[in-house]
């Protein structure tokens, strides 16, 4: 098997809020859209971010208004603390402080208008021994 992309998608009520959000706040830019759908890519990520409306009859049936929950979208950043802090600058709410574990990852979470988890993270921790 050959894999030529990859993307993670995302049932969501609004999807250009949120595809808004990723736009504005995390740099992404708009790959495509429709009703109902918005694609997103970043160069330095690897893999494509969509966002489908709930309901959506393109998409089978036990799928179509389940809600993007427990799930969450992570990205792996240099500068963990300068995006915390440019984040906090540009308004958007902290849903969970930064935290370090005892293996040394750090992280910090927002959500996006539609609830969807943002998490920062690095793993500049304290090295688990």
């Amino acid at each position: 098997m050959r894999v030529s992309s990859s993307a993670v998608s995302f049932n969501v009520a609004e999807p250009v809020a949120s595809g808004a959000f990723l736009q504005q706040h995390f740099g992404f830019a708009e790959a495509m859209s429709a009703d109902g759908f918005v694609s997103l890519t970043r160069e330095d990520v690897g893999m494509h971010v969509i966002f489908l409306r709930c309901g959506l009859a393109t998409l089978p049936e036990d799928q179509r208004d389940v809600h993007a929950a427990g799930v969450i979208l992570a990205f792996v950043v240099d500068d963990l603390e300068g995006e915390l802090e440019r984040l906090e600058r540009a308004g958007v709410a902290i849903t969970m402080p930064l935290t370090e574990e005892e293996w040394g990852e750090r992280a910090f979470q927002v959500r996006d208008p539609n609830g969807v988890i943002v998490q920062l993270v690095d793993w500049n921790g304290a090295q688990g021994g």
